[in-house]
């Protein structure tokens, strides 16, 4: 059996620099046509500049005949500017820009202590139609971690919604159902991206039988009901959800650690993942749309015009890959996966 679609997008990737950037990137760009390139890298990517700076050594970095284009965001601080969103829009290369609450995730700790504090940015990008993107959670340390993903779309997103009606937003790797009910029922200027890990997994996969660090990350794997709205939203043809893999490499020692990195590698098999998903809820006509259309829409940008070839073969995740002086476990490594991208 096999399936084509419209060759896909990733609305949501870490690829790091230098060393551990062309270790990753030959993954991500056999898997996507277009990728939404995050900016926390240290010091973080706050600058057109810098955003252009990052995006040569992305595409220096490309395996020769690799066809893949980074799109590029900003990494919103507490002093970004009204003019650097200005900037960003006339550069064309920057697509969006990234709201991390400061502390909510990996390098996160340059990020937005206080929403009021960007009023002026938010104002500007609402005029521009630039879209921001959210990690929706809050990172008050007397909230449950479970509950951060739906007070932060109570206490920070809606009211932030309800000052700017016309800021174009992403809410990103959602993983609860209020939040998946929130997207749906907002206006269409608001959307989300799902990961597959997601959309697979619950939190017995991370915790059960033991701590399985390569399942962690942020926002956590959710309750068995949250992974079941998940998967209603991505298959249920709305415009509003698109494919975001989140995909986060670290090195095992980081990841097997006393305190270890939140993130989960998955762009060396990101769309067989999706479509075992997409298989699984019977809903394998609704892959294309979320993987290759809806991002593009959002984005504003042409669908892409080749395909992408999706075999019902399975093969074994390999158990660790080379990176950065050490390796890198991928999710399910060792595992076998029941789809396999074709050339």
């Amino acid at each position: 059996m096999r399936i084509v679609i419209t060759r896909p997008d990733d609305g949501h990737l870490h690829l790091r620099d230098d060393e551990a950037l062309r270790a990753v990137l030959p993954h991500s760009a056999r898997q996507f046509a277009r990728a939404i390139v995050m900016p926390n890298l240290r010091p973080p990517i706050t600058t057109v500049a810098a955003a252009a700076e990052y995006r040569q050594r992305i595409l220096r970095a490309l395996p020769d005949g690799a066809d893949f284009e980074p799109l590029m965001t900003l990494y919103l601080t507490d002093d970004t500017l009204a003019d650097e969103i200005r900037r960003a829009v006339d550069s064309g290369f920057v697509k969006a820009v990234k709201l991390y609450p400061a502390g909510a995730t990996t390098h996160s700790d340059a990020g937005v202590t206080d929403l009021g504090k960007c009023g002026a940015v938010f104002a500007e990008m609402e005029k521009a139609g630039m879209p921001l993107l959210v990690h929706g959670e809050v990172t008050d340390p007397a909230i449950d971690l479970f509950d951060r993903e739906r007070v932060f779309i109570e206490t920070r997103l809606q009211p932030l919604l309800e000052r700017h009606p016309g800021l174009r937003v992403a809410l990103e790797h959602i993983t609860t159902q209020e939040a998946a009910e929130f997207v749906a029922a907002a206006g269409n200027t608001v959307a989300a991206t799902i990961t597959a890990h997601h959309l697979l997994y619950n939190r017995n996969a991370l915790l059960v039988g033991g701590i399985r660090p390569h399942y962690y990350c942020l926002p956590v794997l959710k309750r068995e009901t949250h992974r079941q709205a998940l998967i209603r939203a991505a298959a249920s043809g709305s415009p509003k959800f698109f494919l975001g893999t989140d995909s986060a490499p670290h090195t095992r020692a980081t990841k097997e650690a006393a305190c270890g990195c939140a993130g989960c590698y998955t762009a060396l098999s990101a769309i067989e993942l999706y479509a075992e998903a997409f298989e699984q809820a019977g809903a394998l006509d609704g892959l294309e749309s979320f993987a290759s259309f809806n991002g593009a829409d959002f984005y504003r940008l042409p669908r892409n015009k080749g395909s992408a070839i999706l075999e019902k073969k399975t093969w074994v995740v390999p158990a660790s890959l080379p990176y950065a002086g050490g390796e890198l476990v991928p999710l399910r490594s060792g595992e076998p996966v029941s789809w396999k991208l074709l050339a």
